[in-house]
Protein backbone atom coordinates (compact mmCIF):
# COMPACT_ATOMS: atom_id res chain seq x y z
CA UNK A 1 0.00 0.00 0.00
CA UNK A 2 1.20 3.87 -0.69
CA UNK A 3 1.98 6.02 2.48
CA UNK A 4 -1.07 6.93 3.62
CA UNK A 5 -1.93 10.64 6.21
CA UNK A 6 -2.47 8.11 8.75
CA UNK A 7 0.93 6.04 8.59
CA UNK A 8 2.40 9.51 8.71
CA UNK A 9 0.86 10.42 11.78
CA UNK A 10 1.46 7.34 13.06
CA UNK A 11 5.38 7.51 12.47
CA UNK A 12 7.22 7.80 15.88
CA UNK A 13 10.03 9.87 14.37
CA UNK A 14 7.39 12.88 13.04
CA UNK A 15 5.63 13.61 15.90
CA UNK A 16 2.53 15.15 13.53
CA UNK A 17 -0.62 16.05 15.20
CA UNK A 18 -3.96 15.80 13.60
CA UNK A 19 -5.68 19.66 13.48
CA UNK A 20 -8.24 18.84 11.04
CA UNK A 21 -9.92 16.35 9.39
CA UNK A 22 -9.09 13.29 11.59
CA UNK A 23 -11.65 10.79 9.08
CA UNK A 24 -10.27 11.62 6.02
CA UNK A 25 -6.36 10.37 6.99
CA UNK A 26 -6.20 6.81 5.02
CA UNK A 27 -6.27 9.40 1.72
CA UNK A 28 -2.63 7.89 0.28
CA UNK A 29 0.09 10.81 -0.20
CA UNK A 30 2.03 10.65 -3.70
CA UNK A 31 4.61 13.50 -2.28
CA UNK A 32 5.21 15.64 0.12
CA UNK A 33 5.72 19.37 -0.96
CA UNK A 34 6.40 22.33 0.60
CA UNK A 35 5.35 25.66 -1.14
CA UNK A 36 4.79 29.28 0.45
CA UNK A 37 2.88 30.71 -2.67
CA UNK A 38 -0.09 31.96 -1.89
CA UNK A 39 -1.72 29.73 -4.44
CA UNK A 40 0.58 26.78 -5.14
CA UNK A 41 -2.74 25.40 -7.00
CA UNK A 42 -0.57 25.66 -10.57
CA UNK A 43 1.85 23.60 -9.11
CA UNK A 44 0.25 20.65 -7.85
CA UNK A 45 -1.18 17.19 -9.79
CA UNK A 46 -3.00 16.22 -6.62
CA UNK A 47 -2.05 13.52 -4.20
CA UNK A 48 0.79 15.32 -2.36
CA UNK A 49 0.73 16.75 1.19
CA UNK A 50 1.58 20.26 1.11
CA UNK A 51 3.94 21.41 3.89
CA UNK A 52 3.67 25.34 4.76
CA UNK A 53 4.77 28.02 7.31
CA UNK A 54 2.50 30.39 5.80
CA UNK A 55 5.06 32.95 5.25
CA UNK A 56 2.87 34.88 2.38
CA UNK A 57 -0.70 33.82 3.62
CA UNK A 58 -3.07 35.55 5.67
CA UNK A 59 -3.66 33.16 7.82
CA UNK A 60 -5.33 34.76 10.33
CA UNK A 61 -8.24 36.02 7.95
CA UNK A 62 -11.22 33.83 7.84
CA UNK A 63 -12.15 34.41 4.14
CA UNK A 64 -8.87 34.24 3.17
CA UNK A 65 -8.15 30.76 4.37
CA UNK A 66 -11.47 29.60 3.62
CA UNK A 67 -10.60 30.50 -0.25
CA UNK A 68 -6.91 28.74 0.03
CA UNK A 69 -8.27 25.85 1.34
CA UNK A 70 -10.91 25.54 -1.06
CA UNK A 71 -8.39 25.70 -3.92
CA UNK A 72 -6.41 22.93 -2.40
CA UNK A 73 -9.11 20.74 -1.87
CA UNK A 74 -10.48 20.90 -5.12
CA UNK A 75 -7.14 20.59 -6.79
CA UNK A 76 -6.85 16.92 -4.64
CA UNK A 77 -4.24 18.14 -2.35
CA UNK A 78 -4.22 15.01 0.59
CA UNK A 79 -3.63 17.34 3.20
CA UNK A 80 -1.60 20.10 4.43
CA UNK A 81 1.33 20.16 7.02
CA UNK A 82 1.55 23.59 8.96
CA UNK A 83 5.18 24.21 10.35
CA UNK A 84 4.22 25.88 14.37
CA UNK A 85 7.03 27.77 16.02
CA UNK A 86 8.03 29.52 12.47
CA UNK A 87 5.73 32.56 11.87
CA UNK A 88 3.22 31.09 13.98
CA UNK A 89 3.60 29.56 17.57
CA UNK A 90 0.25 27.80 17.09
CA UNK A 91 -2.19 26.44 13.70
CA UNK A 92 -4.11 29.99 13.42
CA UNK A 93 -8.06 29.36 14.24
CA UNK A 94 -9.31 30.71 10.65
CA UNK A 95 -7.14 27.87 8.69
CA UNK A 96 -8.31 25.62 11.41
CA UNK A 97 -11.63 25.63 10.78
CA UNK A 98 -11.54 26.49 7.35
CA UNK A 99 -9.55 22.63 6.96
CA UNK A 100 -12.49 21.50 9.18
CA UNK A 101 -15.25 23.27 7.33
CA UNK A 102 -13.49 21.96 3.61
CA UNK A 103 -12.91 18.17 4.90
CA UNK A 104 -8.94 18.72 4.41
CA UNK A 105 -6.63 17.00 6.86
CA UNK A 106 -4.81 19.39 8.79
CA UNK A 107 -1.37 17.63 10.47
CA UNK A 108 0.86 20.15 12.55
CA UNK A 109 4.28 19.65 12.16
CA UNK A 110 6.20 20.25 15.32
CA UNK A 111 9.43 23.10 14.78
CA UNK A 112 11.75 20.19 15.58
CA UNK A 113 10.78 18.02 12.86
CA UNK A 114 12.07 19.39 9.71
CA UNK A 115 10.12 19.33 5.99
CA UNK A 116 12.88 17.26 4.79
CA UNK A 117 12.43 14.95 7.30
CA UNK A 118 8.63 14.16 6.20
CA UNK A 119 9.62 14.26 2.59
CA UNK A 120 12.17 11.39 3.07
CA UNK A 121 9.68 9.43 4.91
CA UNK A 122 7.51 10.00 2.20
CA UNK A 123 9.94 9.04 -0.42
CA UNK A 124 11.15 6.02 1.70
CA UNK A 125 7.41 4.39 1.30
CA UNK A 126 6.56 5.18 -1.67
CA UNK A 127 9.63 3.69 -2.84
CA UNK A 128 9.31 0.54 -0.57
CA UNK A 129 5.65 0.13 -1.71
CA UNK A 130 7.20 -0.17 -5.40
CA UNK A 131 9.35 -2.52 -4.37
CA UNK A 132 6.99 -4.60 -3.05
CA UNK A 133 4.63 -4.44 -6.02
CA UNK A 134 7.48 -4.99 -8.52
CA UNK A 135 8.53 -8.07 -6.01
CA UNK A 136 4.73 -9.24 -6.23
CA UNK A 137 4.58 -8.56 -10.04
CA UNK A 138 7.36 -10.80 -10.25
CA UNK A 139 6.30 -13.64 -7.99
CA UNK A 140 2.90 -13.36 -10.20
CA UNK A 141 4.90 -13.85 -13.09
CA UNK A 142 6.78 -16.58 -11.96
CA UNK A 143 3.54 -18.75 -11.16
CA UNK A 144 1.41 -17.67 -14.17
CA UNK A 145 4.95 -19.11 -16.24
CA UNK A 146 4.98 -22.31 -14.46
CA UNK A 147 1.09 -22.43 -15.08
CA UNK A 148 1.28 -21.28 -18.73
CA UNK A 149 4.78 -24.31 -19.14
CA UNK A 150 2.38 -27.30 -17.69
CA UNK A 151 0.28 -26.88 -20.83
CA UNK A 152 -3.25 -28.13 -19.19
CA UNK A 153 -4.61 -25.22 -20.72
CA UNK A 154 -5.30 -21.65 -19.53
CA UNK A 155 -7.53 -22.74 -16.49
CA UNK A 156 -4.77 -22.75 -13.92
CA UNK A 157 -2.99 -19.39 -15.26
CA UNK A 158 -6.51 -17.74 -15.17
CA UNK A 159 -6.97 -19.01 -11.63
CA UNK A 160 -3.56 -17.79 -10.65
CA UNK A 161 -4.10 -14.75 -12.47
CA UNK A 162 -7.71 -14.17 -10.42
CA UNK A 163 -6.28 -15.11 -6.76
CA UNK A 164 -3.32 -12.54 -7.87
CA UNK A 165 -6.22 -9.30 -8.64
CA UNK A 166 -7.99 -10.29 -5.91
CA UNK A 167 -10.87 -10.52 -8.70
CA UNK A 168 -12.16 -12.86 -11.39
CA UNK A 169 -10.15 -13.42 -15.08
CA UNK A 170 -11.74 -15.09 -18.16
CA UNK A 171 -10.63 -16.00 -21.49
CA UNK A 172 -12.52 -15.40 -25.29
CA UNK A 173 -11.68 -16.92 -28.27
CA UNK A 174 -12.28 -14.62 -31.62
CA UNK A 175 -15.17 -15.05 -31.73
CA UNK A 176 -16.24 -13.67 -27.87
CA UNK A 177 -17.24 -17.31 -26.58
CA UNK A 178 -15.91 -17.39 -22.77
CA UNK A 179 -13.00 -20.79 -23.09
CA UNK A 180 -12.60 -20.39 -19.72
CA UNK A 181 -13.00 -18.51 -16.80
CA UNK A 182 -11.56 -18.72 -12.73
CA UNK A 183 -13.47 -18.91 -10.35
CA UNK A 184 -16.27 -21.01 -11.93
CA UNK A 185 -18.59 -18.48 -10.62
CA UNK A 186 -17.59 -15.70 -13.39
CA UNK A 187 -18.12 -17.62 -16.01
CA UNK A 188 -21.65 -16.12 -16.19
CA UNK A 189 -20.64 -12.74 -15.45
CA UNK A 190 -17.84 -13.18 -18.48
CA UNK A 191 -20.13 -14.05 -20.98
CA UNK A 192 -21.85 -11.10 -20.45
CA UNK A 193 -19.44 -9.03 -21.55
CA UNK A 194 -19.37 -10.72 -25.30
CA UNK A 195 -20.24 -7.23 -27.14
CA UNK A 196 -17.52 -5.87 -25.57
CA UNK A 197 -15.07 -8.68 -26.90
CA UNK A 198 -16.86 -7.92 -29.89
CA UNK A 199 -16.41 -4.24 -30.23
CA UNK A 200 -12.60 -4.75 -28.70
CA UNK A 201 -11.72 -7.53 -31.82
CA UNK A 202 -12.53 -4.79 -34.08
CA UNK A 203 -9.45 -3.09 -33.00
CA UNK A 204 -6.03 -3.08 -34.39
CA UNK A 205 -4.04 -5.05 -31.44
CA UNK A 206 -3.02 -4.56 -28.87
CA UNK A 207 -5.69 -2.76 -27.68
CA UNK A 208 -7.92 -2.69 -24.11
CA UNK A 209 -11.34 -1.46 -22.87
CA UNK A 210 -12.86 -0.38 -19.16
CA UNK A 211 -15.98 -1.28 -18.37
CA UNK A 212 -16.99 -0.38 -15.23
CA UNK A 213 -20.90 -0.87 -13.97
CA UNK A 214 -22.20 -1.76 -10.10
CA UNK A 215 -20.93 -5.00 -10.61
CA UNK A 216 -17.04 -4.59 -10.97
CA UNK A 217 -14.71 -2.80 -12.60
CA UNK A 218 -13.59 -4.94 -15.67
CA UNK A 219 -10.29 -4.47 -17.67
CA UNK A 220 -10.51 -5.94 -21.24
CA UNK A 221 -7.03 -6.68 -22.99
CA UNK A 222 -6.92 -8.31 -26.90
CA UNK A 223 -4.28 -10.85 -27.23
CA UNK A 224 -2.05 -11.25 -30.66
CA UNK A 225 0.21 -8.82 -31.96
CA UNK A 226 -0.95 -8.84 -35.86
CA UNK A 227 -3.32 -6.95 -37.86
CA UNK A 228 -6.45 -8.79 -35.51
CA UNK A 229 -7.08 -9.71 -32.34
CA UNK A 230 -6.54 -13.51 -31.67
CA UNK A 231 -8.58 -13.55 -28.49
CA UNK A 232 -8.97 -11.37 -25.27
CA UNK A 233 -8.38 -11.37 -21.69
CA UNK A 234 -11.00 -10.15 -19.14
CA UNK A 235 -9.55 -9.49 -15.41
CA UNK A 236 -12.69 -7.98 -13.14
CA UNK A 237 -12.20 -6.12 -9.72
CA UNK A 238 -13.07 -3.97 -7.27
CA UNK A 239 -11.28 -1.11 -7.74
CA UNK A 240 -7.92 0.04 -10.33
CA UNK A 241 -5.71 -2.04 -10.57
CA UNK A 242 -2.58 -1.54 -8.82
CA UNK A 243 1.30 -1.55 -9.66
CA UNK A 244 1.86 -5.34 -8.56
CA UNK A 245 -1.73 -6.37 -9.89
CA UNK A 246 -0.88 -4.30 -13.09
CA UNK A 247 1.82 -6.31 -13.44
CA UNK A 248 0.49 -9.80 -13.14
CA UNK A 249 -2.16 -8.72 -15.94
CA UNK A 250 0.63 -7.64 -18.36
CA UNK A 251 2.19 -11.39 -17.70
CA UNK A 252 -0.43 -12.82 -18.24
CA UNK A 253 -1.84 -11.28 -21.81
CA UNK A 254 2.34 -12.09 -23.31
CA UNK A 255 1.94 -15.42 -22.14
CA UNK A 256 -1.65 -15.83 -23.65
CA UNK A 257 -0.25 -14.43 -26.23
CA UNK A 258 2.61 -16.32 -26.47
CA UNK A 259 0.46 -19.33 -25.89
CA UNK A 260 -1.98 -18.63 -29.15
CA UNK A 261 0.88 -17.55 -31.57
CA UNK A 262 2.22 -21.04 -30.26
CA UNK A 263 -1.02 -22.27 -31.15
CA UNK A 264 -1.14 -21.14 -34.10
CA UNK A 265 2.27 -22.40 -35.31
CA UNK A 266 1.04 -26.00 -34.27
CA UNK A 267 -2.31 -25.34 -36.34
CA UNK A 268 -0.28 -24.67 -39.38
CA UNK A 269 1.59 -27.63 -39.29
CA UNK A 270 -2.04 -29.35 -38.64
CA UNK A 271 -2.87 -27.72 -41.93
CA UNK A 272 0.19 -28.91 -44.10
CA UNK A 273 -0.85 -32.46 -42.59
CA UNK A 274 -4.42 -31.99 -43.22
CA UNK A 275 -3.62 -31.14 -47.12
CA UNK A 276 -1.58 -34.15 -47.45
CA UNK A 277 -4.91 -36.05 -45.60
CA UNK A 278 -7.22 -34.43 -48.55
CA UNK A 279 -5.19 -34.54 -51.50
CA UNK A 280 -4.92 -38.45 -50.92
CA UNK A 281 -8.59 -38.90 -50.28
CA UNK A 282 -9.51 -36.60 -53.77
CA UNK A 283 -7.00 -39.39 -55.41
CA UNK A 284 -9.08 -41.94 -54.32
CA UNK A 285 -6.58 -43.36 -51.68
CA UNK A 286 -9.23 -43.60 -48.55
CA UNK A 287 -6.44 -46.10 -46.47
CA UNK A 288 -3.73 -44.38 -47.04
CA UNK A 289 -5.00 -40.94 -45.98
CA UNK A 290 -6.87 -42.80 -43.03
CA UNK A 291 -3.15 -43.53 -41.86
CA UNK A 292 -1.79 -40.22 -42.43
CA UNK A 293 -4.71 -39.07 -40.41
CA UNK A 294 -3.49 -40.87 -37.24
CA UNK A 295 -5.53 -39.43 -34.00
CA UNK A 296 -5.62 -36.11 -35.53
CA UNK A 297 -8.05 -36.51 -37.76
CA UNK A 298 -9.35 -39.92 -37.62
CA UNK A 299 -12.34 -39.55 -35.59
CA UNK A 300 -13.33 -37.10 -38.51
CA UNK A 301 -13.08 -39.98 -41.15
CA UNK A 302 -14.75 -42.46 -39.14
CA UNK A 303 -18.25 -40.83 -39.26
CA UNK A 304 -19.79 -38.60 -42.03
CA UNK A 305 -18.88 -34.98 -43.04
CA UNK A 306 -19.38 -32.36 -44.84
CA UNK A 307 -16.65 -30.61 -47.29
CA UNK A 308 -17.43 -26.94 -47.92
CA UNK A 309 -15.58 -24.77 -49.80
CA UNK A 310 -15.47 -20.57 -48.93
CA UNK A 311 -14.49 -18.40 -50.96
CA UNK A 312 -13.74 -14.59 -50.65
CA UNK A 313 -12.09 -11.05 -52.37
CA UNK A 314 -12.14 -9.75 -49.00
CA UNK A 315 -9.19 -11.76 -46.92
CA UNK A 316 -10.69 -11.39 -43.45
CA UNK A 317 -14.03 -12.54 -44.49
CA UNK A 318 -12.91 -16.52 -44.71
CA UNK A 319 -10.50 -15.80 -41.69
CA UNK A 320 -13.77 -14.73 -39.63
CA UNK A 321 -15.61 -17.21 -40.81
CA UNK A 322 -12.62 -20.16 -40.07
CA UNK A 323 -11.72 -18.95 -36.78
CA UNK A 324 -15.51 -18.81 -35.99
CA UNK A 325 -16.11 -23.14 -37.05
CA UNK A 326 -12.63 -23.31 -35.43
CA UNK A 327 -14.01 -21.81 -32.06
CA UNK A 328 -17.40 -23.93 -32.40
CA UNK A 329 -15.45 -27.45 -33.11
CA UNK A 330 -12.79 -26.78 -30.22
CA UNK A 331 -15.60 -26.06 -27.79
CA UNK A 332 -17.23 -29.36 -28.90
CA UNK A 333 -14.16 -31.50 -29.20
CA UNK A 334 -14.77 -31.65 -33.32
CA UNK A 335 -11.58 -32.28 -35.47
CA UNK A 336 -11.83 -30.18 -38.16
CA UNK A 337 -9.67 -30.17 -41.36
CA UNK A 338 -8.88 -27.20 -42.03
CA UNK A 339 -6.94 -26.46 -46.16
CA UNK A 340 -6.18 -23.04 -47.49
CA UNK A 341 -6.07 -22.63 -51.40
CA UNK A 342 -5.34 -19.34 -52.45
CA UNK A 343 -8.85 -16.79 -52.17
CA UNK A 344 -10.27 -19.74 -50.95
CA UNK A 345 -10.39 -22.70 -48.19
CA UNK A 346 -10.91 -25.90 -48.31
CA UNK A 347 -12.91 -27.79 -45.03
CA UNK A 348 -13.82 -31.21 -43.44
CA UNK A 349 -16.09 -31.08 -40.40
CA UNK A 350 -18.59 -33.56 -39.23
CA UNK A 351 -21.77 -34.04 -40.54
CA UNK A 352 -24.03 -32.39 -37.63
CA UNK A 353 -21.82 -30.89 -35.58
CA UNK A 354 -21.23 -27.54 -34.24
CA UNK A 355 -18.54 -26.44 -36.72
CA UNK A 356 -21.27 -26.75 -39.88
CA UNK A 357 -23.96 -25.35 -37.57
CA UNK A 358 -21.92 -22.33 -36.84
CA UNK A 359 -20.61 -21.92 -40.62
CA UNK A 360 -24.47 -21.70 -41.22
CA UNK A 361 -25.46 -19.51 -38.81
CA UNK A 362 -22.55 -17.04 -39.76
CA UNK A 363 -24.01 -17.11 -43.56
CA UNK A 364 -27.22 -16.23 -42.06
CA UNK A 365 -26.27 -13.58 -40.48
CA UNK A 366 -24.26 -12.41 -43.16
CA UNK A 367 -27.03 -12.62 -45.37
CA UNK A 368 -29.37 -10.48 -42.80
CA UNK A 369 -26.39 -8.21 -42.18
CA UNK A 370 -26.51 -7.04 -46.08
CA UNK A 371 -28.95 -7.91 -48.57
CA UNK A 372 -27.40 -8.44 -52.00
CA UNK A 373 -28.59 -7.24 -55.05
CA UNK A 374 -25.12 -7.29 -57.49
CA UNK A 375 -24.45 -11.17 -56.44
CA UNK A 376 -22.01 -12.46 -53.79
CA UNK A 377 -19.32 -10.43 -54.98
CA UNK A 378 -20.26 -8.01 -52.67
CA UNK A 379 -20.85 -10.42 -49.52
CA UNK A 380 -17.82 -11.19 -47.06
CA UNK A 381 -17.72 -14.86 -47.85
CA UNK A 382 -19.59 -17.18 -50.44
CA UNK A 383 -19.55 -20.65 -49.17
CA UNK A 384 -20.53 -24.27 -50.98
CA UNK A 385 -21.47 -26.93 -48.81
CA UNK A 386 -21.17 -30.70 -49.82
CA UNK A 387 -24.15 -33.74 -48.83
CA UNK A 388 -22.77 -35.98 -46.42
CA UNK A 389 -19.93 -37.91 -47.37
CA UNK A 390 -17.44 -40.30 -46.30
CA UNK A 391 -13.90 -40.84 -47.45
CA UNK A 392 -14.41 -42.97 -50.62
CA UNK A 393 -16.69 -39.98 -51.94
CA UNK A 394 -14.32 -36.90 -51.04
CA UNK A 395 -14.08 -36.14 -55.15
CA UNK A 396 -17.80 -36.28 -55.54
CA UNK A 397 -18.30 -34.02 -52.56
CA UNK A 398 -15.68 -31.86 -53.73
CA UNK A 399 -17.39 -31.57 -56.85
CA UNK A 400 -20.97 -30.90 -55.14
CA UNK A 401 -19.17 -28.29 -53.16
CA UNK A 402 -17.76 -26.29 -55.95
CA UNK A 403 -21.35 -26.80 -57.92
CA UNK A 404 -23.25 -25.21 -54.77
CA UNK A 405 -20.19 -22.60 -54.52
CA UNK A 406 -21.12 -21.26 -58.30
CA UNK A 407 -24.87 -21.15 -57.53
CA UNK A 408 -24.26 -19.05 -54.70
CA UNK A 409 -22.08 -16.63 -56.38
CA UNK A 410 -24.80 -16.04 -59.19
CA UNK A 411 -27.74 -16.43 -56.49
CA UNK A 412 -25.81 -13.23 -54.03
CA UNK A 413 -26.53 -16.04 -51.10
CA UNK A 414 -23.83 -16.63 -48.63
CA UNK A 415 -23.88 -19.93 -48.28
CA UNK A 416 -25.87 -22.84 -50.40
CA UNK A 417 -26.01 -26.61 -50.17
CA UNK A 418 -25.68 -29.01 -52.46
CA UNK A 419 -28.49 -30.78 -51.05
CA UNK A 420 -30.83 -27.43 -52.62
CA UNK A 421 -29.80 -28.27 -55.61
CA UNK A 422 -29.98 -32.33 -56.11
CA UNK A 423 -33.70 -32.20 -54.42
CA UNK A 424 -35.27 -30.20 -57.21
CA UNK A 425 -34.95 -29.86 -61.43
CA UNK A 426 -31.78 -29.12 -63.04
CA UNK A 427 -34.01 -26.47 -65.12
CA UNK A 428 -33.99 -23.54 -63.07
CA UNK A 429 -30.75 -23.74 -62.73
CA UNK A 430 -30.62 -22.97 -66.65
CA UNK A 431 -31.67 -19.53 -66.45
CA UNK A 432 -28.21 -18.04 -66.09
CA UNK A 433 -27.48 -15.57 -67.85
CA UNK A 434 -24.40 -17.44 -69.53
CA UNK A 435 -26.03 -20.62 -69.59
CA UNK A 436 -28.60 -18.60 -72.12
CA UNK A 437 -25.39 -17.09 -73.79
CA UNK A 438 -23.71 -20.26 -74.50
CA UNK A 439 -27.01 -22.03 -75.60
CA UNK A 440 -27.92 -19.33 -78.30
CA UNK A 441 -24.65 -19.41 -79.19
CA UNK A 442 -24.62 -23.57 -79.89
CA UNK A 443 -27.77 -23.27 -81.76
CA UNK A 444 -27.07 -20.09 -83.46
CA UNK A 445 -26.28 -21.72 -87.38
CA UNK A 446 -29.52 -23.93 -87.17
CA UNK A 447 -32.06 -21.28 -86.26
CA UNK A 448 -29.95 -19.02 -89.04
CA UNK A 449 -30.43 -22.51 -91.47
CA UNK A 450 -34.32 -22.70 -90.36
CA UNK A 451 -34.83 -18.75 -90.84
CA UNK A 452 -34.16 -18.68 -94.49
CA UNK A 453 -36.94 -21.86 -95.05
CA UNK A 454 -34.01 -24.35 -95.91
CA UNK A 455 -35.75 -26.92 -93.33
CA UNK A 456 -36.97 -27.95 -89.45
CA UNK A 457 -33.47 -28.81 -88.54
CA UNK A 458 -34.04 -26.79 -84.78
CA UNK A 459 -37.50 -29.10 -84.26
CA UNK A 460 -36.10 -32.05 -85.67
CA UNK A 461 -33.13 -31.83 -83.48
CA UNK A 462 -35.37 -31.41 -80.23
CA UNK A 463 -37.60 -34.46 -81.34
CA UNK A 464 -35.08 -37.31 -82.25
CA UNK A 465 -33.25 -36.16 -78.82
CA UNK A 466 -36.39 -36.05 -76.89
CA UNK A 467 -37.34 -40.06 -78.85
CA UNK A 468 -33.40 -40.74 -77.70
CA UNK A 469 -32.55 -41.31 -81.31
CA UNK A 470 -35.26 -43.73 -82.47
CA UNK A 471 -35.81 -42.94 -85.84
CA UNK A 472 -39.14 -44.16 -86.18
CA UNK A 473 -40.63 -42.30 -83.30
CA UNK A 474 -38.67 -38.96 -83.76
CA UNK A 475 -40.03 -39.25 -87.34
CA UNK A 476 -43.45 -39.72 -86.76
CA UNK A 477 -43.39 -36.88 -83.95
CA UNK A 478 -42.74 -34.77 -87.41
CA UNK A 479 -45.04 -36.17 -89.62
CA UNK A 480 -41.79 -36.65 -92.48
CA UNK A 481 -40.42 -40.09 -93.22
CA UNK A 482 -37.28 -41.40 -91.37
CA UNK A 483 -34.87 -40.94 -94.16
CA UNK A 484 -35.79 -37.21 -94.19
CA UNK A 485 -35.47 -37.10 -90.71
CA UNK A 486 -32.02 -39.15 -91.15
CA UNK A 487 -30.62 -36.12 -93.74
CA UNK A 488 -31.94 -33.66 -91.38
CA UNK A 489 -29.43 -34.78 -88.75
CA UNK A 490 -26.58 -35.56 -91.14
CA UNK A 491 -27.35 -31.54 -92.39
CA UNK A 492 -26.99 -30.72 -88.18
CA UNK A 493 -23.73 -32.58 -87.69
CA UNK A 494 -22.49 -30.98 -91.24
CA UNK A 495 -23.79 -27.33 -90.04
CA UNK A 496 -22.39 -27.48 -86.39
CA UNK A 497 -19.46 -29.71 -87.03
CA UNK A 498 -19.87 -32.38 -84.45
CA UNK A 499 -21.06 -35.82 -83.95
CA UNK A 500 -24.27 -36.77 -82.65
CA UNK A 501 -23.02 -40.02 -82.27
CA UNK A 502 -21.14 -38.11 -78.86
CA UNK A 503 -23.22 -38.68 -75.79
CA UNK A 504 -21.76 -35.06 -74.49
CA UNK A 505 -22.35 -33.22 -77.90
CA UNK A 506 -26.28 -34.52 -77.25
CA UNK A 507 -25.99 -34.05 -73.76
CA UNK A 508 -25.14 -30.02 -74.38
CA UNK A 509 -27.36 -29.61 -77.58
CA UNK A 510 -30.69 -30.93 -75.17
CA UNK A 511 -29.91 -28.63 -72.70
CA UNK A 512 -28.95 -25.37 -74.96
CA UNK A 513 -32.60 -26.47 -76.40
CA UNK A 514 -33.69 -26.31 -73.06
CA UNK A 515 -32.43 -23.30 -72.29
CA UNK A 516 -33.50 -21.15 -75.13
CA UNK A 517 -37.32 -22.74 -75.17
CA UNK A 518 -38.46 -20.04 -72.96
CA UNK A 519 -37.75 -17.70 -75.90
CA UNK A 520 -37.28 -19.78 -79.07
CA UNK A 521 -41.09 -20.26 -80.47
CA UNK A 522 -42.17 -23.70 -81.01
CA UNK A 523 -41.38 -25.67 -84.78
CA UNK A 524 -43.78 -28.35 -84.66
Amino acid sequence: MPPTLASLVQHSALKLTVRAGADRLDTPVRWAHASELADPVPYMDGGELLLVTATNLDAENADSMRRYVRRLAGAGVAGVGFAVGVNYEDIPEALVDAAEEAGLPLLEVPRRTPFLAISKAVSAAIAADQYRAVTAGFEAQRELTKAALAGDGPADLLARLAAHIDGWAALYDTSGAVLAAAPDWAARRAAALTPDVERLRDRPAPASIVVADSEDRVELQSLGTGRRARGALAVGTGAALGTAERYAVHSAVALLTLTTARSRSLQGAEQRLGAAVLRMLLAGQPDHARAVAGDLYGDLLDAPFRLLIAETAVPAGSELLTETMEAAAARSGEALLMVPEGERVVVLAADGGAAVAACADYAEAQDDRAPREGGAEDSDVVVGLSAPAGPIAVSAAYKQAEQALSVARRRGRALVEHEELAAGSVLPLLADDAVRAFADGMLRALHEHDAKGRGDLVASLRAWLSRHGQWDAAAADLGVHRHTLRYRMRRVEEILGRSLDDPDVRMELWLALKATAATTPAED
